[in-house]
């Protein structure tokens, strides 16, 4: 779709929802000390999911046509509403990452977001793609602790304040300091991430005279303990009424409170939008409630016959159908281009431990690699589990599946390592936390034992030998990795080349050769010991 044509069905939707939020920021002199009931809708980590979408074991869920109508309803039953992102919007579907989320922008503007805090994944494009993203948004981005060397803020604001009958509300947004280790050096080296905690007070400092009620709209991640997050941010930080996160993909039933600060999220791509219901009374929240809204979620069973039967998780959200006759193109151009069928999965190709085990969609990413660096001379292949983001669903794989396997821009590159150098990155892996996107998935021909108890890698073998500390090895891995990223540091000094060819391209090359069907399976290439 071409540019042009993106920006004047943007600028038809700005003029639709700009109004409101003119209205919504009114003359700041201080807090109103009223009373009312505040309702805070928010999603996070959308990740391009402009439209509904198949997630296993079900089909057609989530999508902005149905948030627009959730949205309505809301604002038909109260009459202050906010509508937040707690950041990364970017990097998911095709129909999303061909237009560089221009459909998810403009389906936020419809919908009427308030405000979108950056996400590491805002990071993923040049800046320029950043600011474009900014230009076409009738709502701001915002970050208070994302800086370039000269101070300036590299969003929009640190912070928005909306103005309601009987109270305002500021709203600031924070993005996690480790967005330089999970994001290309290239486009973030040269940025400052500050400590979030120290932001927080400051901005809690600057807004208690200006505002009732604070938010913080955070991409930080809820985690086991109050020493990193949102989690942290809570407890060293006094002021906040109300914390809305995102990062960790976290699916909740009720809010993580720490210090008497309620934190929520909204699990991932627009699944589920989070719906928190805030009592003021002079100023102060006296009551809070909060739920999630399914969007579309169904469950699956099975007939006598053997055929699935799908059952709403909650209410079936009908779809707004201007929005859904507006983003439906970018969805149809996709589809045309990627619809060629290039081999099947005989059973789901599931991504959803592949940050913290061996899984087979992570040895067909790793082997393709191989498979196409053996020319180069490639021992092996290593791949971050966060660079793979969705499953390989049973039946056709089409071009279409891959892209969302693989969204990134990322070239398969070969590095080569001394056997020292390797070592040292086995060594790293034992220190990656849990669940982090650090964690490897490898090709065929490796095989090693990470315990995390220990904080050690042992038994390592690459084809059949233990690694030579004088020896060099050649290995294949992605332009992200290769560059230092998630950590793996050790893999920036030695020589490196570029086969210039798209991950994702090679490993739908590696299936058409494979040809026929493939099944999910794991070979014992990863022990995991657990700590205790």
């Amino acid at each position: 779709m071409k540019k042009h044509f993106i920006r004047s069905i943007a600028a038809v939707l700005l003029l639709a929802v700009l109004p409101v939020a003119l209205m919504a920021n009114g003359a700041v002199e201080g807090p109103i000390n009223g009373s009312g009931e505040l309702v805070v809708l928010h999603t996070n980590d959308f990740h391009g999911h402009p439209l509904k979408f198949y997630n296993y074991p079900a089909p057609n869920l989530g999508g902005l046509p149905a948030i627009a109508t959730i949205a309505q309803n809301t604002r038909e039953m109260y009459d202050n509403v906010l509508i937040l992102d707690a950041g990364d919007l970017n990097t998911g579907r095709p129909e999303s990452n061909f237009y560089e989320s221009a459909p998810d922008i403009i389906g936020y503007n419809y919908v009427g977001y308030d405000a979108l805090t950056l996400g590491n994944h805002e990071f993923d494009k040049p800046l320029t793609t950043l600011n474009e993203q900014m230009q076409l948004a009738s709502f701001p981005f915002i970050s208070a602790n994302v800086h370039y060397p000269d101070g300036s803020l590299v969003a929009e604001a640190p912070y928005v304040i909306k103005t309601f009958d009987g109270f305002r509300v500021g709203i600031f947004g924070l993005t996690t300091d480790e967005t330089p280790k999970v994001t290309m050096p290239s486009i973030t080296g040269d940025l400052i991430f500050e400590d979030e905690v120290t932001v927080a007070r400051r901005m809690v400092a600057e807004l208690e005279p200006k505002v009732d009620i604070i938010i913080a709209l955070v991409h930080m991640g809820i985690y086991d303990d109050n020493t990193h997050g949102s989690r942290r941010v809570a407890a060293n930080v006094d002021g906040i009424d109300l914390i809305v996160d995102g990062h960790s993909h976290s699916k909740i039933d009720e809010p993580v409170w720490e210090n008497g600060t309620p934190i929520v999220q909204a699990w991932n791509w627009g699944l589920l939008v989070g719906k928190a219901v805030l009592t003021i009374t002079d100023g102060e929240v006296t009551d809070f409630k909060w739920e999630t809204i399914p969007v579309n979620l169904k469950n699956r069973t099975k007939d006598a016959d053997g055929n699935s039967v799908y059952t709403f998780i909650g209410e079936e959200i009908p779809e707004d159908p201007y929005l859904l006759a507006v983003l439906t193109p970018y969805y149809e151009q996709v589809e045309a281009k990627l619809s060629e069928v290039i081999s099947e999965a005989e059973d789901f190709f599931d991504n959803t431990d592949i940050r913290k085990e061996e899984a087979p969609l992570g040895n067909l990413v790793s082997d393709a690699m191989l498979w196409a660096t053996k020319g180069q001379g490639s021992d092996f292949a290593i791949q971050n589990g966060g660079g793979i983001r969705a499953g390989i669903p049973e039946g056709d794989i089409d071009k279409k599946i891959i892209y969302e396997v693989l969204p990134f821009d990322n070239s398969v590159m070969t590095v080569e390592m001394t056997g020292t150098e390797v070592l040292a990155m086995f060594d790293f892996i034992a220190t990656i936390p849990r669940g982090k996107g650090g964690f490897p998935q490898v090709s065929k021909g490796v095989k090693f034992t990470v315990d995390f108890g220990a904080g050690e890698v042992r038994d390592l073998t690459i084809n059949g030998k233990t690694v030579d500390p004088n020896a060099t090895y050649k290995v294949a891995t992605n332009s992200f990795m290769a560059a230092g990223g998630d950590g793996y540091t050790m893999m920036k000094s030695g020589y490196h080349y570029d086969t210039s060819a798209f991950q994702r391209d090679v490993v739908i090359d590696y299936l058409k050769y494979l040809g026929g069907s493939i099944s999910p399976e794991t070979e014992g290439r990863i022990t995991v010991i657990e700590a205790q």
